[in-house]
């Protein structure tokens, strides 16, 4: 069974209470399990981790490369201004799918830009936690054609 990552940045641990305006009401307990079940769905293991800390998602991103296909992330406002989390997704050389829950392009003008999607395969944004769901489709896609 291939093995994926799912990162959450910082604050994510607190869906359900934060925001949910842009986040949704669903409980960061919730959304995980629908994305472990999503993932069991398509014949893939699921490991989730969160960190609010920019060194603990680097170091789970480098242990990554060792024992999964690859990686769904929310960066949460690393996003925006982290070249250390974009450095690690450029050297881990596994697929690195960008996802974030709200539409970042209607919100603040800071979010709009994303220093990690050049190193990304893809970003979806904007539809809550269908973006982790849709994220997971994504990076199952990803790594079957790279088995062909």
């Amino acid at each position: 069974m291939e093995k994926i990552l799912v990162m959450h940045g910082p604050n994510l641990n607190l869906l359900g209470e934060r925001e949910p305006g842009y986040y949704g009401s669903d409980s960061f307990e919730s959304v995980n399990r629908e994305i472990t079940e999503a993932a069991a769905a398509l014949g893939m293991e699921c490991e989730i981790f969160q960190s609010n800390c920019e060194g603990e998602l680097i170091d789970k991103l480098h242990a990554a490369r060792f024992d999964c296909k690859g990686v769904v992330l929310n960066a949460g406002a690393y996003t925006h201004y982290s070249y250390a989390i974009r450095d690690a997704i450029a050297a881990i050389k596994i697929p690195v799918v960008e996802v974030h829950m709200s539409n970042v392009h209607a919100r603040d003008e800071f979010r709009h830009k994303s220093v990690i999607a050049p190193v990304c395969a893809g970003q979806i944004a904007g539809f809550g936690k269908y973006s982790y769901l849709l994220g997971v489709q994504a990076l199952k896609n990803i790594i079957g054609e790279g088995a062909e």
